[in-house]
């Protein structure tokens, strides 16, 4: 039997009480492999509309996928100031929405002040739509500012120079790495050979001032990793908003190791067999 979904609100206080919740970014535009990612038990998966084919009609389905699985849902805009992206985003039913590429504490501003309901924010109201389906417009409109997830994307040189403004706009919920982008943004990936950036003194400068600085707001800590290799690594950092990749990673890796697998059966058989060749695996 499944447990009652936590609020957004009870979703944050456990973040920020220390309790981790990991999920899944979905850039494949499938309704189906969405609702199937939803009952794996991840906590969370995040429909990245900023990398991902989908167009708004297969957003919604996307949604309706993951509420059915019981997962909360966000949403990756298309930046803080995709008003309609936003908007989109939460009247489809998104629990929040991660807006990347933020540089200063202004931009932080206009992305949450787009997700929330006035008088704190500028989130227009509208009824009836699928996200007050549940709570009727008072029930929805009511509660939702203390329940929106509203997370910005820490992926430039230049927000690490302003994390201390952009932490402490009201509002913001989750500040959250990402580590290549920041790499490139840095040049560490011009000055280093791969993966070595990221282990570099510039990079983990980086990250203890964005910890140190999230800490102090009482802002929570995200990132996005490829594997599990680093979560407990980062557990360690206080990191409790954690992506272990994205569908197409899942889809490759598990292939991958189903392939290698009948490599490992061919080798031994007169009729040996090996995998095509292939950048990706």
């Amino acid at each position: 039997m499944a447990n009652t979904p936590l609020t957004g609100a009870e979703f944050k206080q456990e973040l920020r009480g220390g309790k981790p919740k990991f999920g899944l970014f979905v850039n494949s535009h499938s309704p189906t492999v969405a609702e199937q990612l939803a009952h794996t038990g991840y906590d969370w998966l995040l429909i990245d509309t900023q990398h991902g084919p989908m167009g708004p009609e297969q957003l919604s389905a996307m949604l309706c996928g993951v509420a059915s699985g019981g997962a909360k849902s966000m949403v990756r805009v298309g930046g803080y100031d995709d008003r309609i992206g936003i908007q989109q985003s939460l009247d489809l039913g998104a629990d929040g929405v991660l807006v990347p590429y933020i540089n200063t504490a202004e931009e932080a501003r206009q992305a949450v002040s787009c997700a929330l309901y006035p008088t704190a924010g500028t989130r227009s109201v509208y009824f009836p739509q699928r996200s007050m389906n549940k709570g009727g417009l008072l029930g929805y409109a009511g509660n939702w500012n203390k329940n929106a997830i509203v997370a910005l994307q820490v992926e430039t040189a230049s927000c690490i120079e302003n994390i201390e403004e952009i932490a402490a706009v009201p509002g913001v919920d989750i500040l959250f790495l990402g580590q290549n982008d920041l790499c490139m943004s840095m040049g560490l990936y011009e000055k280093y050979e791969f993966p070595h950036m990221y282990t570099s003194p510039e990079l983990g400068a980086a990250t203890t001032k964005l910890i140190e600085t999230a800490k102090k707001n009482n802002v929570i800590l995200g990132l996005f990793l490829f594997g599990t290799a680093r979560v407990e690594e980062f557990l360690n950092k206080d990191f409790t908003f954690i992506s272990i990749g994205n569908d197409l990673h899942h889809v490759l890796t598990q292939a991958g190791a189903h392939v290698a697998a009948l490599e490992g059966i061919a080798k031994d058989r007169a009729n040996t067999w090996s995998r095509r060749p292939t950048a990706l695996l």
